[in-house]
């Protein structure tokens, strides 16, 4: 029996075998001058509190944009995960959705390594035994999402560029926490300007 292997021919030219089209999160392959900002269904339970007008508005604020962006073809604002708030992949920076409520409950240890955080937010905080009730408002998330974990985030990106053979990110977790920590301190002022607290 006879298969027919080759495209069919639509006016005159040859159809493509495959579908060739990039699929919606292969942000690596495109080539552009500007990382892509991407925005994904929170999930059941989440929200995005970030939007992407947000997160234009925080990358002008920031003093080495021009060298962090390069090798960064995405942003993302990735669905809620009880287990991270953001993540990093070489290329592409996500932030995760927050809980839909506002308030979380955290550990101890969480509020402790996150004290300085919290305390520039003025989040409020509640013992409750075990836990820790933290009583966020939108603009406080949306502070801790881009000054703390965004910043985190873009410190592994960083690492990865800055690192000579640019295959991992060496240094990295107190490295990221070190970036995070000196670039929110520098653009604290600028960020109040930009946006509501």
């Amino acid at each position: 029996m006879h298969r027919k292997t080759a495209p069919r021919v639509r006016d005159g030219r040859v159809q493509r075998k495959n579908n060739w089209k990039l699929a919606r999160d292969d942000y690596t392959r495109r080539v552009q001058p500007y990382p892509i900002i991407d925005r994904k269904r929170p999930g059941r339970g989440y929200a995005h509190v970030l939007t992407r007008a947000d997160v234009e508005r925080f990358i002008d604020l920031l003093p080495d944009w021009d060298e962090l962006a390069r090798g960064l073809d995405a942003i993302v604002l990735a669905p809620g995960d009880w287990d991270a708030e953001g993540w990093y992949l070489p290329g592409v920076v996500a932030v995760c959705a927050w809980e839909r409520g506002l308030w979380t409950t955290a550990t101890k240890e969480y509020c402790a390594h996150n004290r300085a955080v919290l305390d520039r937010l003025d989040v409020t905080r509640e013992d409750r035994g075990s836990r820790v009730l933290c009583k966020w408002t939108q603009a406080t998330v949306r502070a801790y999402q881009l000054l703390d974990v965004l910043l985190h985030e873009l410190g592994h990106h960083h690492d990865l560029m800055t690192t000579r053979s640019r295959r991992d990110a060496a240094r990295g977790e107190p490295f990221a926490e070190a970036y995070a920590r000196r670039n929110a301190d520098a653009i604290w002022e600028s960020y109040l300007a930009a946006f509501e607290l």
